[in-house]
Order: structure tokens, then sequence, then C-alpha cells
């Protein structure tokens, strides 16, 4: 029997964990198994080309929320194509109303929940014969047309769980996602989490042996998928300090709850080399009303002060996660929030929007906050009690402005000479946003030059005519991040040619530069060392030689070329 296991990823760089764990928890059975990965942003006739050219008997497939409408057509295609192609279904989209799902499309079986005993038990059926209705978490289409099946109510012990990537090529240019843990000790409502109690942990010395393969086989980066990595802080101690004394260039990401963090934690995490760790850390709100309605358990005051101390230690990447349509939360009430999580200076800030997920607690109470949400995947909320379209129609502007002008980390000096000219870090990127509106922005394709071309236009209509300033952070930020050989039109260089051959000539003569053919130079109007060091604006003529592999190779002032 061949079977091929399928997955739609978000993006090109993504993995899926899931169906490595079904293909590598049934390697000891005589099957064919094979693992066919693709973007949802392939196109379909592709991907049905390439399924049906592996000429399987069954075709299973990954079900989430990004990925179930092209999973519903794609199993339309492949059934009139081959309807004698069986096709499986699992993953957390399909796990909830599984009777009326199955019944609603062209597939043949489903896996309720937890995958791996039941997909194994069902290799067996169909390598050997037996009864069907005998597998726990297996839903099927009877000959009558009748969906039968019976809940999974068993949860596999971690360390049965088999290394999931047996193939080197699987790491190349790509996101490994592993897991440490299944459950979360919380149940906040609008998660699927909050479904499973309890949390079950992988032995720590088998980790550490895995992470190692992974270090060696040099991956870039490992997203732990872990729901809350630090609920059982002892165990998140132990590995984050065998991670730290690791000789490797490997990145790990972790989910983590930054109120459950005691001070030996801080302590060891300062001690992490800078780059090593990336914390996710999910807010969602600081209205305490807001927290209590989603049955969050969060202490905000020590949250804060444990992403401050994180934040001034500025060697873990830090990404906080709001979500707008709570219960509770108002448009008003989620500007405080923003306001207060911008506060803490993380180096991204992630504003999500509610989704009512099959199975979820907020589902089940869509009435009680007047929930209105689209009927279509991924279900978000379209308005309650709280806050009207309208009102999350412009968060998703805000939040467009401060995924590109924030979290992008490209034009961080220009946003702190701004911003203290509006009310608030919301207010800022309101009126930002509001701009990009206004002249149509959001609705065409902007150049990365334009980008920063933008904010002085912006400046003056919402702030002021002088420009000097900005300009000179404009042009730093951009050089950052940008070719030093060439200025956009909107920006002058500030270097008169006699000044050019002067700098050059000590770069040459006193600092002992043996080529300046690659040299770029640009003037400043102010000194800015001063700004980028304390944020202090004095008007000193400077200059900044670059090059093409480093940020800049040399300050001069005015008055050392005079």
């Amino acid at each position: 029997m061949k079977l091929v296991l399928t997955a739609l990823n978000a993006k090109y760089v993504h993995t899926n964990l899931a169906v490595r764990y079904l293909r590598e928890y049934t390697k000891d059975l005589d099957y064919e198994c094979s693992i066919k990965e693709f973007s949802i942003n392939d196109r379909l006739e592709n991907i049905l080309e390439a399924l049906i050219a592996e000429n399987p008997e069954v075709i299973g497939f990954s079900c989430y929320i990004w990925n179930i409408e092209m999973v519903i057509k794609l199993s339309k295609l492949i059934k009139k194509v081959n309807p004698n192609i069986e096709i499986l279904y699992g993953g957390p989209e399909v796990s909830f109303d599984v009777r009326k799902f199955l019944d609603s499309v062209d597939g043949d079986y489903l896996i309720e929940g937890e995958g791996e005993e039941t997909f194994r038990r069902f290799i067996l059926y169909k390598l050997n014969g037996g009864s069907i209705e005998d597998i726990p978490g297996l839903f099927y289409r009877d000959e009558n047309g009748n969906i039968n099946g019976k809940n999974n109510l068993n949860f596999l012990d971690m360390d049965q769980l088999p290394f999931p990537y047996s193939n080197e090529y699987e790491f190349k240019n790509k996101i490994i996602y592993y897991e440490a843990s299944r459950g979360c000790p919380f149940n906040c409502k609008y998660c699927l989490s909050s479904t499973i109690k309890g949390v079950r942990l992988r032995n720590l010395d088998l980790v550490k042996k895995e992470l190692t393969l992974l270090m060696e086989r040099g991956v870039s980066l490992v997203k732990f998928v872990d729901r809350t990595f630090n609920a059982n802080r002892d165990y998140a101690r132990k590995l984050w300090q065998f991670l730290k004394d690791a000789d490797t260039n490997t990145r790990f990401h972790f989910e983590i709850s930054a109120d459950l963090l005691r001070e030996e934690d801080i302590e060891l995490l300062r001690s992490v080399p800078k780059g090593r760790f990336q914390f996710e850390i999910g807010v969602q709100s600081t209205n305490e009303e807001v927290v209590k309605n989603i049955n969050r358990t969060m202490n905000i005051d020590k949250l804060a002060h444990r992403v401050r101390q994180l934040r001034l230690a500025d060697n873990i990447h830090l990404h906080l996660d709001l979500i707008a349509g709570l219960p509770g939360e108002s448009y008003e009430s989620f500007k405080e929030s923003f306001n207060e999580v911008y506060s803490f200076g993380p180096h991204v800030i992630q504003l999500g929007f509610l989704k009512l997920l099959k199975g979820s607690k907020m589902k089940e109470e869509e009435k009680k906050w007047g929930m209105v949400y689209s009927p279509y995947p991924p279900y978000e909320i379209i308005r309650n009690n709280y806050i009207s379209y309208d009102q999350l129609v412009i968060l998703k502007k805000v939040e467009a402005v401060v995924d590109k002008y924030y979290n992008s980390q490209n034009f961080g000096n220009i946003l702190q000479y701004i911003m203290p000219n509006f009310n608030s870090a919301f207010d800022f990127f309101l009126n930002l946003a509001e701009y990009f509106q206004s002249k149509g922005y959001f609705n065409r394709s902007i150049s990365g030059v334009e980008y920063y071309r933008i904010f002085i236009d912006f400046y003056k209509e919402c702030v002021g005519e002088d420009l000097n300033v900005l300009k000179d952070l404009i042009k730093y930020d951009y050089f950052r991040f940008n070719k030093r050989s060439w200025i956009p039109d909107f920006l002058d260089k500030n270097v008169s040619k006699e000044e050019e051959k002067i700098i050059k000539d000590l770069l040459v003569n006193k600092y002992g530069m043996t080529t300046i053919k690659r040299v770029y130079i640009q003037g400043y109007n102010i000194d800015i060392n001063a700004f980028i060091e304390k944020g202090k604006i004095i008007y000193k003529k400077c200059f900044l030689v670059y090059n093409n592999e480093e940020e800049s190779v040399k300050t001069f002032y005015n008055e050392e070329i005079l």
C-alpha cells in the first residue's frame, strides 16, 4: 500500500511536524509512506498533478484554518481524477464536529485529535484487515454513506514519540518545529489548547539528545510548538541552561508566559548568547476585566516587570502579541493595551484579531458577547458588543503600519524622532495609517525607497515644515539597510567634492585604509552618534564613511577636515 501524507503550509519555509510524526511512528510497518509539502500560495492544479503522479492508494491531509478550504477543493479534484483514491483527514481544523465535516466533503476517513496511535492502527487495518470499528479516534464513511466512529480519549506518552526528522535534506532553508511538551495548564477561552487538560513532558535527556542532533546538522532556527514552554519552570530552566551552554549558531524560539519567570530565570537568561533565543509572549490585553473574561491566568504587573528586565538585557528577541476583538475590549481599551505593551519596548508587536475556533470556549459563548464572525476560515471576528466593524478595520490598518515601520526594525531612529510629536504611540500609528489611507498606499504596491520618502510628506502634513533633522535620520536609517552607492532623490548627500577628497586622504594616510574604491561618504547636519546613543539633537556637522560590508566604518566631524 502507498500513502501520501500531504501538508499545505502557510509559507515555503515552514515544515509540518504532524505528518513527520505519523511517518516515523509507522516506519516499521510494511507500507510505502511519503510526504509531500506545498505552500498555500502554490497553484491548485500543480498540487493536484504532483499528488496524482505519486499513484497513491490513500492521500492524507493535515488540516488547519489556513489550508482547509484548499484541502476541500483538492479532495473534490482528486476524486474526479481517480475515485478509487481514499482520502484521510486529520488536524485541529477537523477534530471538532467530525461527523458533520466528514459528511460534507469527498473524503473517506478522519482522525480526531492526537493522531499517531490512531494512524498506526489505521495502517494496520489497511494492511491486515480486521474491525475498523475498534479504532478509537477514527471516523469513516461506511458502505451506506453513513459516518461512524468513536472518540479518541487516550493520549500518547511523550517519550513514545519518535524523532520526526529522519532525512537531513529536510533541514535545508526551513524552519524546524520541535515539541517538548503537549497540553497547557491554562484554559484561555479563545485557544484550542484549553480543550486538553494537563501538560505532558518529553524526557529531558531525550530532548537534549535530539536538539544536539539538530544543532550538529546546522539548523538555523528551531521553533518549539509547546503552548507555554515554561509552564514547568524547572524543566524550562534546565533546557535553557543546556542550550545556553551549547556551542552552536542555531537559534531557538519559545512561546512563554513572562509572568511565570523567576528572578533566577532572569539571571540565567541574561547570560544567554545574544540572538540565540526568541521569546513570543502572549499578552493579548492589559485590561484586567478582559483577561478575566477570557479566563486567562496572567499577572500584568509581573509580566511588564519581567519583559522590561529581558529588554534591558537586550540579548533575547522579544515578540509580544495582542488580540483585538476580545470580549470586553473596546477600541479605547485596545488602544491602552497597545500603548502599555509598546512601553515595554519589545522588538515586535503583533496585532492579531480574535478567531472563533471550532471547539473553543469562546465559540460556545459567541451569543453572550455578541460575537459576529466570518463563517469562512479563519473565522475572524467582524464585530461584537464592544467593538464595531469600522473600528476593527481601523485596527487592521494600524496593524499594517506597525508591522512595516516598527516590527521591521528598519526605521527605529525615524520613529524615535517623530513619535514624541503625538499623544501616544497608538496615536502616531493611527495618524500614519490614516495618512496611508488618504494617499491610497494600502491599495497599491510601494517600493522600499518610497516607505522612507513617505515620512517627509507625512511629517510636513502632521507635524511641521522643518525637515533638516528628519532627513538626516531618514538618510541614516536608509543606509543601514540599503545600498550605499546610490542616494534617493529626496535626500541630499551633503558632501562637497573637496570634503570627500580630504576624508579619503585621511582614511589612507592617517587610518591606513588600503582601498577606498567602494567607500561612500554621507554628510549630516546633526551629530548622528549623539542621537543614536543618547537621543540628543546636537547641530554639529559630521560625515559617516560607509562601505558595502559594514554599517559604517568611521565618523568624521567638521573640525577634523578643516
